[in-house]
């Protein structure tokens, strides 16, 4: 073989890989088409287009700035790939009050309004597809979503039963201000220096306002729900709930 057809064969061999895998896939999914949701499914002809636009696009480029995706996924894989539905709450709910079994695989328009789809690097913290239902039901108890993750992002350690989380803190996305007057609604419930607060940067509420969008709990077109038949959830036990991100 002459060095000429080892490099025409390599550049082949690699370009039908890099024309399959990111070329195709590109253009596919650049500019998705709204779906119908029926009027079966929603009482009207309505369509599914998933918005993210303003602090929560800007959330989700804090997000990939700050490499969270490198230790969190952002895919709820479908069955063919290794199913990840039977994880507790990672896709939806087995038991939801008003769709039943609510758990569905990840598709292409939950990524819709971002630059950049955070379908994540390793599962080295647990997946976040469904974060903010899971802050609300199994995290805040009660309180204020919003504040559990502030805390949690400025000291992911803080409470007993995280005490051996890896997450790194983003400290550098709070600051600590002087009080006056009052103290902050949005002050943590962290000591600062002397007469001074510890309050999230617009960076920190960018952040926090990305990851209370991701929900897995809108009801998608039936082209798109791979959630499994009721009769199979029916006889599936209640899921425990899972670690903190």
């Amino acid at each position: 073989m002459s060095f000429r057809t080892f490099i025409l064969s390599l550049s082949v061999s690699f370009g039908v890989a890099w024309l399959a895998i990111i070329i195709v896939p590109y253009f596919k999914m650049r500019s998705l088409e709204p779906v119908s949701m029926g009027e079966e499914e929603s009482g009207t002809n309505a369509v599914y287009v998933p918005k993210r636009a303003g602090r929560i696009a800007d959330g989700s480029q804090v997000y990939a700035e700050n490499g969270c995706y490198l230790c969190h996924s952002q895919l709820v894989r479908p069955t063919y790939a290794g199913n990840d539905l039977f994880r507790p709450d990672w896709g939806g709910f087995v038991y939801d009050d008003e769709r039943g079994d609510s758990r569905r695989e990840t598709n292409a328009y939950d990524f819709a309004g971002e630059d950049f789809a955070h379908i994540g690097v390793a599962r080295i913290g647990p997946d976040l597809s469904n974060l903010a239902v899971r802050v609300e039901n199994n995290y805040a108890k009660g309180g204020s979503a919003e504040k559990w993750l502030y805390n949690h992002l400025y000291d992911p350690r803080r409470e007993p039963e995280r005490r051996l989380s890896t997450c790194p803190a983003f400290r550098f996305l709070f600051e600590e201000k002087k009080i006056t007057g009052n103290p902050s609604d949005e002050a943590l419930p962290f000591t600062g220096k002397d007469g001074e607060e510890v309050i999230p940067k617009p960076e920190a509420r960018a952040l926090v306002s990305y990851l209370l969008s991701l929900k897995k709990d809108q009801p998608v077109p039936a082209s798109l729900d791979f959630a499994p038949a009721k009769a199979e959830a029916a006889a599936s036990p209640a899921p425990a709930a899972t670690p903190a991100p």
